[in-house]
This record gives C-alpha cells, sequence and structure tokens, in this order.
C-alpha cells in the first residue's frame, strides 16, 4: 500500500531507539544501563498526583475546551507572571499533549511548503522532522563548543533568507545543557527584530540550570521580542512528569489562536486529569524542583569529571538540563574485535554491545563529533555505566 510522501522525510527519534533497544535487550535478561533516555528518574511529587486522583474521584474525565481548562491556563499565566516576569492573557495561552505536540502544532499552524526554519546545530533530534512535516525547510546551522554551542547574532545574520520564518532558540539545550545568558538573547534579538521572523523559545528545561544561573528566554529581552516570540514549555522534566504529556504555548493571540484551531482537529483537548494534575504542578508547592536540580547537579559534577578522565574523550560542563555531550572524535579510526570505530554510530554500538552502556550518537543530534548521555538516572547507575565505558574504550587500538 503507498503510503503518503511525508512519511518519507522523516526518521524515528534516535533517542526513543535507543531506549527501546536497551529495555529490549533488559527484558532478554542482560544487564544495561541507560543513559539514552531523557526522562527524570524521580518520581511525580505527591501533592501532584495527588490532584490527579481528586480530578478522578470528582468525575472530571470528560473532555475539556481543546486549548485546557481556564484554571490551567490561569496556572500557567502566574507561573509566567512569577517566574519569568511575563504577562499574558488566557486568549494569548494553549495547553497541548506535551511540549513536543505544542512544538508540531505551532509548525502546522505557521509553517508550509518554501518556508525556512533556522535551527542551530546540535539540537533536539525532533525539530527538523517537525519542520519537515509541516512542507518546510529546516535550515541547519551549526555551533561549536568555543562559542558555549550557541548560536551568535553573527551566524543567525547569515542563515537569515527572504524565505525564513523563524528560528528556534533552546535554552537550556538538549543535547549539550547550553543555556543562554540575557545579554547574548538580546543580541539575537537585534538581528531577529531587524529582520522580522519569529522566535521559538523551548525552554523546557528552565528549571534545571546550575551554579546559580538564572533564567532568561527571547521574550525577556524587550515588549518588542515578546511580540515575536512564541514561549514553549511542559510539565514533563522539571515535575518528573513524562506520561502525562501536557505542553503549553504563550505567544501572540493571533497564533496562539491557530494553532488553538489545528489541535482542534487532530486531538482536541489534552487529557483533563493531567490538567488537573499539571494546575497542582504549576501552582502548588515548588520545593520538589529544586530537589531535584540540586541531584542532577551532583550527578553532572561526577559525570562531567569521569569523562575528562577517558583518553579520547572530551566533555563540557553543561550550565543546564541533564545532558553531556562529550566529544568522542579522537576515538574515530581506532577498533577492537575486527570492529572498527569510524563515527557516533559505531561507538555507540560499540558501547552498548561490549561494555552494556546505551548512549545516543550525537549524529542523531546533527553533530558527529559527540555522543550524548543522559544523566537523569541514579548515581549508582552513572557510577557503573562510566565505569563500564573506562574499562571498555582501553581496548580500543
Amino acid at each position: 500500500m503507498k503510503l503518503a510522501t511525508r512519511v518519507t522525510k522523516i526518521k524515528p527519534s534516535p533517542t526513543l531507539a535507543v531506549t527501546m533497544r536497551a529495555r529490549a535487550l533488559q527484558a532478554q535478561g542482560k544487564d544495561i544501563i541507560g543513559f539514552g533516555a531523557g526522562e527524570p528518574d524521580f518520581d511525580t511529587p505527591e501533592n501532584i498526583k495527588q490532584a490527579a486522583i481528586k480530578a478522578i474521584q470528582e468525575g472530571f474525565t470528560k473532555y475539556t475546551p481543546v486549548g485546557g481548562i481556564d484554571e490551567l491556563k490561569d496556572a500557567i499565566i502566574t507561573k509566567l507572571k512569577r517566574d519569568n516576569g511575563l504577562t499574558y492573557k488566557r486568549s494569548q495561552i494553549v495547553a497541548s499533549c506535551g511540549a513536543k505536540h505544542t512544538l508540531y502544532n505551532i509548525a502546522q499552524a505557521l509553517f508550509e511548503k518554501g518556508d525556512e526554519v533556522i535551527i542551530p546545530s546540535p539540537y533536539w533530534v525532533s525539530y527538523p522532522d517537525i519542520v519537515l512535516l509541516a512542507g518546510a525547510k529546516p535550515v541547519i546551522v551549526n555551533t561549536t563548543a568555543s562559542t558555549g554551542f550557541k548560536l551568535t547574532p553573527e551566524k543567525l545574520e547569515k542563515a537569515i533568507r527572504k524565505k525564513t520564518r523563524a528560528v528556534v532558540i533552546n535554552s537550556p539545550s538538549n543535547p549539550t545543557g547550553a543555556t543562554y545568558s540575557l545579554k547574548e538573547l538580546e543580541g539575537l534579538a537585534e538581528v531577529i527584530l531587524s529582520k522580522g521572523i519569529l522566535a521559538i523559545s523551548d525552554d523546557i528545561y528552565e528549571r534545571i540550570l546550575y551554579d546559580g544561573l538564572v533564567f532568561h528566554n527571547m521574550a525577556n529581552v524587550s515588549e518588542a521580542m515578546k511580540d515575536r516570540c512564541i514561549v514553549v514549555n511542559g510539565v514533563s522534566k522539571a515535575y518528573a512528569m513524562t506520561g502525562w504529556r501536557i505542553g503549553y504555548a504563550a505567544g501572540p493571540e493571533n497564533i496562539i489562536s491557530a494553532v488553538t484551531e489545528m489541535q482542534s482537529q487532530s486531538t482536541s483537548n489534552a487529557t483533563s486529569i493531567s490538567q488537573k494534575a499539571s494546575v497542582e504542578a504549576l501552582a502548588g508547592d515548588q520545593k520538589t524542583v529544586s530537589v531535584m536540580a540540586a541531584e542532577f547537579e551532583k550527578r553532572r559534577n561526577y559525570i562531567v569529571g569521569q569523562l575528562n578522565e577517558i583518553k579520547g574523550m572530551s566533555c563540557m560542563k553543561p550550565p543546564g538540563a541533564f545532558y553531556v555531550f562529550p566529544r568522542v572524535s579522537r576515538l574515530y579510526g581506532t577498533g577492537y574485535g575486527g570492529r572498527k570505530i569510524a563515527h557516533s554510530v559505531d561507538l555507540s554500538e560499540f558501547l552498548l554491545e561490549e561494555a552494556g552502556v546505551a548512549v545516543v550518537p550525537g549524529s542523531a543530534f546533527g553533530n558527529d563529533h559527540h555522543i550524548r548521555l543522559s544523566y537523569a538516572t541514579s548515581m549508582k547507575n552513572i557510577e557503573e555505566g562510566v565505569r563500564r565505558i573506562k574499562a571498555v574504550v582501553k581496548k580500543l587500538a
């Protein structure tokens, strides 16, 4: 049976593929340590679970307005004011089935054939495919460790053409943890405003920052920039709610209205029970967020130190998120037992098969010189996983 052409333009999520392969090997009885999934290992906080239970008990299990219940929109508005100093109305808010769904809806509402969207590399694996599914063209702009894997105004301006509609800024970033300062965002905003394009600010790792850093996004730069910015966030990472599937967007009213219309013909509303739980997450006690972030910081410090002790690897200390993105290209050209390591996929397969450690190849994020490890797992797993990596990398020659 013939499939639509759009299916051939995209590929399965590499991060999910690595996680599924690791789980399949575990199901076969193999001892696998997974550094693949970007999923906090913490349980959803009890107050949030209780809010969901109460919603079920009270029969809040029916359809809701497409863009989210007013209670959730108000909680999002309060959060944006409290944490970000940003003011929005209900008509400027939409809640969807996760931040990925939010980004997909935005692309469907804004982009079409002939449009271009700038995506800094390394990038989250789904950005290019989301743009492609809207019929538009992802324009990849490479960044380097010398700039902390951050887009510069000069590179942004050079990449903008007549067909450019938007640029995606993910801070803190997946996969590098790169985090923009307000001054750096101001430099990008100057270019964005002068060229009349949009900024899509993916803030999903906003609450996972280290070393006393203060979070800023593109909308914080100025009122003019806020009018050219769509802020995307969700509850998955900060509140350990990946499976609850609630994301949201805040932005210009006409864009949010269009996004809501797109959603009305796909999923309709996000799960009613999850919406009630997310109200508690955003408006309730925030202590657990700080506790989780503090634990992630300990893990970051340990894994970065250990990876930098491995000959052939070098790892930047990420200021945010819960990933490390070590450079491993000095290991390319080596081999062991008839196996040759030519690129990040080879190395990832070698680590999985020889060490029982699942990582994601950097090529999935647009940079083949690196691999990505998520430290959103226990310290015990991190210690054992790094020990295994050290042991098998020594075999490469």
